[in-house]
């Protein structure tokens, strides 16, 4: 069973800038294909991010694009989530999730493996 951890959320202002952490269990970290979605009160679970664990190619949700940036970092078995430039919309509970099959999917569904999630507050 994959475990996943996230850190690092809390309250910023419009603006401002936050760097969300996962830390995964598991020797095969680095195969795994990362993701990470957003969920807001009221709506449904939103693909933010994803970063695949072979080329480790990346693609974000239009949303978003140009303003954060997911990377890993597979010695620590951690992938990262930083945000820019922060607006009242990206308030959301974060969450990221893996899959063993290397590739990330936009589906949550696809996912099997989830964190507890982390809140980012934006503060206008």
């Amino acid at each position: 069973q994959v475990q996943l951890a996230e850190s690092g959320g809390g309250l910023v202002q419009t603006g401002a800038s936050l760097r969300l952490s996962c830390a995964v269990s598991g020797r095969t970290f680095s195969g795994y294909g990362m993701g990470w979605f957003r969920q807001a009160p009221g709506k449904g679970r939103e693909f933010v991010a994803g970063i695949s664990g072979s080329t480790g190619s990346t693609r974000y949700a239009d949303s978003v694009k140009g303003r954060f940036t997911i990377s890993r970092d597979n010695a620590k078995n951690t992938v990262y989530l930083q945000m820019n430039s922060l607006k009242p919309e990206d308030a959301a509970v974060y969450y990221c999730a893996a899959s063993r099959l290397g590739i990330f999917y936009t589906d949550p569904k696809r996912y099997a493996n989830w964190g507890q999630g982390t809140q980012v507050t934006i503060a206008s």
